[in-house]
């Protein structure tokens, strides 16, 4: 029997050169993936590394708002930041990413507060998470605000709270005791203090009820707790008396004298917050008895501020540290690009301006940690040179002897 056509071709193809096998016997090659360039920049921040991308999170529009504190172990940092949710001027869902290489890598985010979940019949959104791990501790805590996800933002907020107590793999949200009922806007880390002989928490905070109410108020403040679970309203931020300025977003630090604590507010016009002071100074004020009264906010004439959260906070060695947007050589106030800092030595002067980080791109909302004596790990919310907030970034800081 002669053989058919298709044994022909099978004889044929076997008896081919092994360069004559057909192109389509062969497996494709998968490419391998590229490195993210490192990105150019002037600074004296180092190691800077891309800690998550909006592009990651396909129903938010912006990240933004992250905050840093150190991990259970040496070298370990843990992050909270917020996703955007589309449609939204300033809230979303919180989530918080490990590293546990000292900042060179960072695990897949997890959630602390997801805006999809409701709570009972509501839907909440959050914003402007902070970080505290309280001494004797193993749980870290995570404080936010929340409001009904159909608010246009998020100035109409309570407090929330969660813990880990797996380093941040995990979270279980906590209903907080409040004795304070209003609105409040979170930003800043939680302080250690004594009132009365008695151990407190110290959270400060401010709200902004006249945007959406002609009787309303800009106010700082500070809350107070014993236990972190249970907050009360221990004092306001008496305003300037020759004109009022809208003070807020306020970092307390340790002061200069003993015992004293001081906090550093960023500052916008009172009535009309597209605008900055004049001239755009940082207000500061200053209690001497662990928190429950302050004094009569001033301006800092040497520290700038033009409607951006800056960062203030004093290092082990008493060096007070200032991380702040644009300054007075900035192409715009409040353009948020560039990231100045300035430090002062304990009894000194503040320095001349340095540059923290600049790549001709959006810069906002920096946060640090000190890690070790002078060395401080760092993150901000960053962007492109015409868009902000489209990733968080992390950096290492060591101050200059």
């Amino acid at each position: 029997m002669s053989p058919s056509g298709c044994q022909l071709l099978l004889a044929a193809l076997l008896a081919a050169p092994l360069f004559c096998v057909p192109v389509f016997a062969a497996k494709a090659r998968k490419p391998e993936a590229k490195a993210e360039p490192t990105l150019r920049h002037q600074g004296d921040v180092t190691d800077v590394r891309v800690v998550h991308r909006v592009e990651q999170h396909p129903d938010a529009w912006r990240v933004w708002q992250p905050f840093i504190i150190a991990g259970e172990k040496k070298r370990q940092l843990l992050v909270a930041f917020g996703a955007m949710t589309n449609g939204k001027k300033d809230m979303g869902a919180i989530l918080a990413t490990l590293s546990t290489d000292d900042g060179d890598t960072w695990g897949e985010p997890v959630y602390v507060f997801n805006h999809h979940v409701r709570q009972g019949a509501i839907q909440f959104a959050y914003a402007n998470p902070v970080l505290y791990r309280a001494p004797g501790q193993d749980v870290v805590w995570c404080f936010a605000m929340r409001c009904p996800i159909a608010y246009d933002n998020s100035e109409e907020s309570q407090l929330v709270g969660a813990f880990t107590a797996d380093g941040g793999r995990s979270w279980t949200p906590v209903e907080l005791a409040m004795h304070y009922t209003g609105p409040l806007i979170t930003n800043a880390g939680i302080v250690e203090s004594v009132i009365e002989g008695q151990k407190r928490f110290l959270l400060p905070a401010h709200r902004n009820t006249l945007a959406a109410d002609p009787r309303g108020s800009r106010d700082h403040f500070v809350l107070s707790s014993t236990s972190l679970l249970e907050w009360k309203l221990e004092a306001f931020i008496p305003q300037p008396t020759n004109a009022r300025v809208f003070l807020h977003e306020g970092n307390i630090a340790a002061g200069e004298a003993a015992g004293e604590l001081k906090m550093v507010m960023r500052t916008a016009d009172y009535d009309d917050t597209n605008k900055t002071t004049n001239p755009p100074r940082a207000y500061s004020s200053v209690s001497r008895d662990g928190g429950h009264t302050w004094s009569t906010a001033v301006p800092e004439p040497d520290l700038y501020n033009a409607k951006s959260k800056g960062f203030f906070g004093r290092a082990e060695n008493g060096t007070h540290l200032y991380v702040y947007n644009d300054g007075p050589a900035g192409r715009q106030p409040g353009g948020r690009t560039a990231l100045r800092y300035k430090t002062k030595p304990p009894g000194g002067a503040w320095s001349a301006e340095q540059t923290f980080f600049d790549a001709g791109i959006k810069n906002s909302y920096p946060t640090l940690i000190e890690v070790a004596p002078g060395d401080f790990r760092a993150v901000w919310d960053s962007g492109t040179a015409d868009t902000p907030r489209t990733h968080i970034q992390f950096g290492k800081l060591k101050l200059k002897p």
